[in-house]
């Protein structure tokens, strides 16, 4: 199933990405770090979706309360309180 995230509090816009048989696919990112975007993208690539939560909530930007990795995990921890 293929979700947008809109983000907050980051210099992301949103996050495109696919969630197949509970595995992150496709993961873009729409502004932002261009290159650190696209590594996080290629790094979490098939990886199950609450272990990506797991490992990048939390992270922060600087003096931010959030950063673009938190965002994403933001976005799957939704989905998996979904799913029940």
């Amino acid at each position: 199933m293929h979700y947008t995230y809109k983000t907050s509090g980051v210099c992301s816009r949103s996050i495109d990405f696919d969630v197949e048989e509970g595995k992150l696919k496709n993961v873009k990112y729409v502004g932002g770090c261009d290159g650190n975007l696209k590594g996080i993208g290629k790094l979490v690539e098939g990886m199950d979706i609450s272990e990506v939560a797991k490992r990048l909530d939390g992270v922060k930007c600087g003096f931010k309360s959030t950063s673009c990795p938190d965002q994403l995990a933001r976005a799957l921890k939704e989905i998996l309180a979904k799913e029940g």
